[in-house]
Parts: C-alpha cells; sequence; structure tokens
C-alpha cells in the first residue's frame, strides 16, 4: 500500500463505523472494540450477582458499609498486617474506591453473603480485556466462616464466571509472602505457583511486601474445576449455579 493509498483509507468516515459493526457482531464474553463503553458493559456486568444454593456475590454498593464492618469485626480483621479489610476509620475509602473502580471498568467487587449475611469480600480486578486475564483478589472472610465452604464457594463462581462467562484464558492470585494460609487455600482450588514478586507493594505500616503470585489458565480450567465440584461435593450437599439478581 502507496502512502497516498494508506491517507485515503485513513480518511474514510466508513472505516471506523465498519469496525464497529464487525465487533458487534461477535459473540464473545469481552470485546476489546473502539466503543469502550460497550466492553465495560460487557466486562463488568455491574449488576450481575453470582451464586449457588449456598452462598451468593453481591455486587458490592454503599448500603452494604455496616454490614462489611460487622463481617470484618469477626476476628478483628482489620489488625491482620498481611491483609487490607476495612475498620471503622477506613470503610468509607474502601468501598468508595472500589466503587470507583468499577465505574472505571477496572473492578468487580462483591459482597459475600450466606443466609442473608455478609460474611466477606472479594473481588476481580486488573481486568485485561486485550489479554483476555483478570486477577482475584481482596478477598477476606469472616474469622467464623474461615475453614467452611465459603472460600471454595466463592472462589468456584468467580472462576466459573472468569473462564466460562468472561471467556479468561488466566486467572492469577497474589497474596503476601507471609500468609501462609492463604497460600495454601490458593494452591487447593488448583492453581498453579508461578514465583515471588520482590517488593511487590507498600503495606500501610510501611513494610516493603513481597508477593506470590499464582495462576490458573485456560488449558488446566477442565480439571481444576473437576477438582473443585469433587471438594464441593464432599464438604456437603451439591450446589446449583445461578445468575441474576440478588
Amino acid at each position: 500500500m502507496t502512502a497516498s493509498d494508506r491517507r485515503v483509507v485513513a480518511a474514510s468516515p466508513d472505516i471506523d463505523k465498519l469496525a464497529g459493526q464487525v465487533a458487534r457482531s461477535i459473540p464473545c464474553g469481552w470485546i476489546d472494540v473502539p466503543d469502550e463503553r460497550i466492553a465495560n458493559e460487557t466486562m463488568t456486568e455491574p449488576d450481575q450477582t453470582l451464586r449457588s444454593d449456598r452462598l451468593s456475590l453481591v455486587p458490592l454498593e454503599h448500603s452494604h458499609r455496616a454490614a462489611l464492618l460487622a463481617a470484618a469485626g469477626d476476628g478483628w480483621l482489620w489488625e491482620l498486617r498481611f491483609t487490607n479489610v476495612p475498620g471503622s476509620d477506613t470503610i468509607d475509602a474502601y468501598v468508595d474506591a472500589a466503587l470507583t473502580g468499577r465505574a472505571g471498568g477496572t473492578v468487580i467487587p462483591y459482597v459475600i453473603v450466606v443466609d442473608g449475611e455478609v460474611v466477606g469480600s472479594t473481588r476481580f480486578w486488573k481486568l485485561d480485556r486485550a489479554n483476555r486475564k483478570v486477577e482475584i483478589g481482596h478477598s477476606w472472610i469472616a474469622a467464623s466462616w474461615q475453614r467452611s465452604f465459603v472460600n471454595t464457594e466463592a472462589k468456584y463462581l468467580m472462576l466459573v464466571h472468569a473462564f466460562e462467562r468472561l471467556d479468561c484464558v488466566r486467572v492469577q492470585f497474589t497474596t503476601d509472602v507471609l500468609n501462609e494460609r492463604s497460600r495454601a487455600a490458593i494452591l487447593r482450588l488448583g492453581a498453579v505457583e508461578e514465583g515471588i514478586v520482590r517488593h511487590e507493594r507498600i503495606m500501610p505500616d510501611g513494610r516493603k511486601r513481597d508477593s506470590v503470585r499464582f495462576s490458573i489458565i485456560d488449558d488446566e480450567w477442565p480439571d481444576v474445576k473437576r477438582g473443585l465440584e469433587a471438594r464441593r461435593g464432599r464438604s456437603g450437599r451439591a450446589s446449583t449455579l445461578a445468575t441474576g439478581p440478588p
């Protein structure tokens, strides 16, 4: 193509219109298209509740602040030095930051609800449309619900959504190198430990945190899913998945 030809193509007002029409016709979980609004709407699904017959992942709202504080108070989780759980002095900033991220299409935050009670929080973040990958993180669970079905069930719902709804090729997890319980829980999901990222972030107390990175990729998902379903079956009644409003 000559320079003159390129100028003609660039000047054609129909090119962008045609590209948008083609992108809108592709049946895909998320689409990296010129119209960013469409990508955001498809990817974030802000009103989408993920649920089984055991628990629901409900989109975070300002109205959840008091319930989140009550859940975090079960175990005084905000005192843990290797995680970021809101206390009374940080709950407003915590919720505001999550909702700002959702509005910008970079975060999908949830509260974890069991029998009408908020027992924790989790979210999708680091949403990367072009490379079809996402991170599951900012996860915490009230002390009385730890070592129960809650973590496995919540992660299962999110992984199904990521791989089968959003068509991800990679889901990653990151945790503090000091958080042995979290590291073990991520490995039990079936994730692969990829290594340590040194000084990955600075914690509120000034500590330069080293983080451990894990991932599950699309090729591994069928086996990981079977393993998680077996664990869910052993921990009690089988759960039925559903999606929709709370």
